[in-house]
C-alpha cells in the first residue's frame, strides 16, 4: 500500500516501538502520557510485520525500541526472527538500566546497542532516572564484553548542551562508536517542559563549532535541525523517491515516514495487527498532506 500511494519501491530500516510501558519517564520524552498506555506488538504481531517490510519493501535492518524494549517480554523471540529467519541487522535503542541479564540472553544476535544519555552524571539523572548514567555505563561496558558493538543517542536542550564534548569525549575514551545528537522536540513530556527548549539558535553554532575543533573519533551524527536555519527537505511521499532510509511503527500500528511526525498522530499509514497488512487512512492533517519535513543527519 505504501508503494501504491507514494512510489517508495525500498524501506531499508524499520524502526519497531515494541510497547509504549518504560520503566523512565524522562522530561522530555515524545510519548508523553502515552507511556502508561498498554499497547503493545505481541511477538507474532511483531514478526509478522518484520516479514512483510522485509519482503515487500526489502527492509535489511531493525530498530527495536519502545519505551522501553527490554521490559518487553517477547524481545529474545523477536530478534531471533528478524536475525536468524530474515538476515536483518538488528538494533536495540534502550536507556540501559539493569539489562545486563537479559542482554547476555541475546547478545549473539544483536548487532548495535544504543543506550540513550543526556550529558555526564547528575546532568543525565536529572533528565532521566536517578542512578541511570552509572547503570548506562554498566551496560555499555557488559555490551562490549560480549561482543556487541555500542553507541549512544542524545537529545540536544538546554540543560545539557554543554556537556555534549565531555560526553562524547567519555565515550570515545570508553570504545563506543557513534553518538546521535537529536534536536529537542516540543511534544509529549516536552511540551510540559519549555525550560529546556534552546531559544538562542547561536548555541547550536558554537556546538558546531566545538564539535569541528574537539577532533574526536567516534562518529558524532548531527541532527541538522540542530542549526540556526534547520533543515528544509520534505519527507519522502513529497519528492516521490524509489528508497528512503526508515520508517517507524509506533505500539498501535501506526507507521511514520517522516521522523519529525512521529508522536504527532500525523501518519497517513497503519500496519492492522489482526490482520497482518498495511492501510492507507489520509487525513488532511497527515505527514503526506502537510508535506512534513524529515529529519536530515550528517557526520562531524
Amino acid at each position: 500500500m505504501i508503494r501504491e500511494v507514494t512510489g517508495i519501491e525500498t524501506i531499508r530500516m524499520l524502526y519497531l516501538q515494541l510497547l509504549y510501558r518504560c520503566n523512565f519517564n524522562c522530561t522530555f520524552c515524545f510519548h508523553g502520557e502515552r507511556l502508561s498506555h498498554n499497547d503493545s506488538f505481541s511477538a507474532d504481531e511483531a514478526t509478522a510485520l518484520l516479514r512483510l517490510m522485509h519482503e515487500t519493501y526489502g527492509s535489511e535492518a531493525v530498530t527495536l525500541l519502545g519505551g522501553e524494549p527490554f521490559v518487553y517480554r517477547e524481545l529474545p523471540q523477536v530478534v531471533r526472527h528478524a536475525k536468524h529467519d530474515l538476515g536483518m541487522q538488528v538494533e536495540i535503542c534502550t536507556n540501559g538500566y539493569r539489562i545486563e541479564r537479559r542482554l547476555a540472553e541475546i547478545a549473539g544476535d544483536v548487532d548495535f546497542l544504543r543506550i540513550s544519555l543526556e550529558g555526564i552524571g547528575h546532568t543525565n539523572d536529572t533528565l532521566r532516572k536517578r542512578g541511570s548514567f552509572a547503570a548506562a555505563l554498566q551496560s555499555m561496558e557488559a555490551a562490549r564484553s560480549l561482543g556487541v558493538a555500542t553507541g549512544s543517542t542524545m537529545t540536544v536542550n538546554r540543560q545539557n548542551i554543554d556537556e555534549v564534548i565531555p560526553l562524547a569525549k567519555l565515550l570515545e575514551d570508553s570504545g563506543a562508536r557513534q553518538l546521535k545528537l537529536h534536536c529537542l522536540r516540543p511534544i509529549g513530556n516536552a511540551a510540559d517542559h519549555p525550560e529546556l527548549t534552546i531559544t538562542d539558535t547561536a548555541a547550536y553554532a558554537r556546538l558546531r563549532e566545538q564539535l569541528a575543533d574537539a577532533a574526536l573519533c567516534i562518529d558524532v551524527v548531527v541532527d541538522e535541525d540542530l542549526s540556526g536555519e534547520g533543515s528544509q527537505v520534505t519527507c519522502a511521499p513529497v519528492q516521490n523517491e524509489k528508497s528512503v532510509e526508515r520508517i517507524e511503527s509506533d505500539p498501535r500500528g501506526a507507521l511514520t515516514l517522516s521522523c519529525k511526525a512521529v508522536g504527532k498522530d500525523a501518519h497517513a499509514f497503519w500496519y492492522d495487527k489482526k490482520n497482518g497488512h498495511i492501510e492507507y487512512r489520509p487525513t488532511g492533517t497527515d505527514e503526506i498532506a502537510l508535506a512534513i519535513p524529515d529529519v536530515v543527519y550528517s557526520h562531524v
